[in-house]
């Protein structure tokens, strides 16, 4: 079903599949595609058949950032341009906090918005020929939804700083190697890819696989001893429940768990 008129969403088996369809524009990122993702989001968290979110796009290029157009229209109004800057903010930090996870499929450039877009996901797939940047620098802009951020705590500061400063677009076996993407797959293969894993990883535990999110992202700002007594907590709170019952009874039995929570 259509969330707007630049966003399509849809559930492939157990797949939330958010696609952006606006390929004429290179999938920039308006507001509008913004409150797109944010629903389709919303609506997947609280759809209980839903175990994993697949965000890819229409069209040659997965993203080439915001749309400037309408950042330029807001530039001088301070209430306009601190809720385009706020929402995409946080509709980003939502995506991350999410717990589903979260798989991109990357074809083509992915630059500054976009890249900030694919930096919120948990796992990235990405074409032979895509390619990866942080644009910002080119034009005078900085980055203003968690770009600048995100690459610093993902590639380190001398590699993100460098991309930012440089403008220069990573090849994506480049992008690979300095952390940014999980995976390369022949372009005609990139969907179906980046859906079988999604479709893997739906067999799960939701709620399994939630708390692991959580701790990698909760963990992440905690000193060592904070973070194995926030892992202990976890485990304790969690091993009791029906999907370690039914996995531990799988594994006994030789068979595959199928879990219901």
């Amino acid at each position: 079903g259509e969330m707007s008129a630049h966003v399509t969403i849809s559930i492939d088996g157990n797949v939330g599949v958010i696609e952006l369809s606006r390929p004429e524009k290179f999938n920039c990122l308006s507001l509008e595609v913004h409150e797109g993702i944010a629903a389709a989001r919303a609506e997947f968290e609280a759809n209980r058949d839903v175990r994993a979110i697949l965000i890819r796009a229409q069209g040659k290029h997965f993203c080439t950032g915001a749309d400037l157009t309408e950042v330029k229209e807001k530039l001088y109004d301070p209430v306009a341009l601190d809720h385009f800057i706020g929402f995409g903010m946080n509709n980003l930090r939502k995506l991350e906090q999410c717990p589903l996870p979260v798989i991109v499929a990357v074809q083509g450039l992915c630059l500054a918005g976009g890249i900030e877009l694919m930096l919120a996901a948990d796992i990235c797939f990405a074409a032979e020929t895509a390619q990866f940047g942080d644009q910002h620098a080119q034009f005078g802009l900085i980055p203003g939804w968690g770009g600048s951020q995100r690459l610093t705590r993902l590639m380190g500061q001398r590699r993100a700083l460098d991309l930012m400063f440089s403008a220069r677009w990573l090849k994506a076996d480049e992008a690979k190697e300095a952390g940014l993407v999980n995976y390369i797959v022949p372009n005609d293969d990139l969907y179906v890819s980046a859906r079988e894993y999604c479709q893997t990883i739906a067999t799960r535990s939701r709620p399994g696989i939630a708390e692991m999110k959580r701790l990698a992202r909760e963990g992440a700002d905690m000193a060592i001893d904070q973070q194995m007594r926030l892992e202990r907590d976890a485990a304790v709170r969690a091993l009791p429940s029906a999907d370690v019952a039914e996995g531990l009874d799988a594994f006994e039995n030789r068979r595959t768990p199928d879990f219901k929570q």
